[in-house]
């Protein structure tokens, strides 16, 4: 056994471990100890001080798409400008935040990232949370709203011949969820960005136990976020676990960027492991000595400008293909 395995924390690099350093020293209540409501507040506030200064973007646009019960879902479009009749490709992103936190606000300085990097238009999506809103709701809103771009888009100057799927942490399961919900509905995606998304449906990975405590997403917030969003009985559901989809044939190509120091880690690589087994073309970054939720804080941890670069390069190289 190496000696990283007896002391995972050699794995992290000087700035995650500073990062953690300070937050254990703050001695911050933990999500988990919170209300959801507490939780989420926590988040819109803290989680931007330790991301990048929002890039500017020629064009921001708060609407709503409607979810198939009626219900308006928050949404916001980044776009550059585009010259003459020249739609732009687009990119439905799925905030992280265990289906429980997080919002437009939490991910606006990401999706501005992306928009630059990815030279296309990216719509950010406000999916209803956990637990007031149980699984599969978040599904739901999340797949009504990529039908709704693919048949409206055009008319917000989109270009729906070129759609994209994308997400962090839960948002990654979503982004997943959806891009196999695509395949079978005949819903052509030219790409699945995922940033450490969840595929399993339960937490017996080699990584949940070695990142369990003191890498920022502990297996008691894990826990909470999970019983606020879904019943024992339908984990194995591949709507929240979809390593359990029967098959993955078939599916759009796929970029991924993993955290080396994530409870999630594992669960990713297995995915890209099933998802080539199955013939699809999966580009596999892992980002060494950073932890879970590293791409929404740039300020602190450098290797976020990297990733939003490298997810950028894949959106335009999958938008010109």
């Amino acid at each position: 056994m190496s000696s990283h395995h007896l002391n995972p924390r050699a794995l992290l690099n000087t700035a995650a471990r500073n990062l953690i350093d300070r937050i254990q020293r703050a001695g911050r209540e933990p999500m988990h100890a919170m209300t959801p409501e507490q939780a989420r507040n926590f988040y819109d506030i803290g989680g931007p001080m330790l991301d990048l200064a929002p890039l500017a973007v020629d064009r921001v646009q708060d609407f709503v798409m409607p979810a198939r019960d009626g219900y308006p879902l928050p949404s916001r479009l980044y776009a550059p400008e585009s010259a003459g009749d020249f739609k732009l490709p687009v990119l439905l992103y799925l905030h992280g935040g265990g289906f429980t936190v997080g919002s437009l606000t939490t991910h606006d300085v990401l999706c501005r990232q992306l928009s630059r990097h990815g030279h296309c238009a990216v719509v950010s999506l406000g999916y209803r949370l956990a637990p007031e809103h149980r699984f599969p709701c978040a599904v739901n809103d999340s797949w009504d709203a990529l039908n709704w771009l693919q048949q409206n888009g055009a008319t917000w100057g989109l270009d729906t011949d070129r759609l994209a799927v994308g997400g962090d942490s839960a948002g990654g399961t979503l982004a997943a969820v959806c891009a196999l919900m695509a395949r079978d509905a005949g819903l052509k995606l030219r790409l699945q960005l995922l940033f450490y998304p969840g595929c399993g449906d339960r937490q017996t990975t080699p990584s949940h136990q070695r990142f369990a405590d003191g890498f920022l997403l502990d297996k008691d917030t894990v826990s909470w976020f999970f019983a606020n969003y879904i019943d024992e009985q339908h984990r194995s559901d591949w709507r929240f676990a979809p390593l359990n989809s029967p098959d993955h044939g078939g599916l759009c190509p796929t970029w991924i960027g993993l955290a080396e120091c994530d409870p999630l880690v594992d669960e990713g690589l297995m995915y890209a492991d099933a998802l080539r087994m199955a013939g699809v073309p999966v580009d596999l970054e892992i980002y060494r000595g950073v932890v879970h939720g590293f791409i929404t804080m740039g300020r602190a941890i450098p290797d976020a400008l990297k990733a939003h670069a490298d997810a950028g390069r894949a959106l335009q190289h999958a938008f010109e293909s």
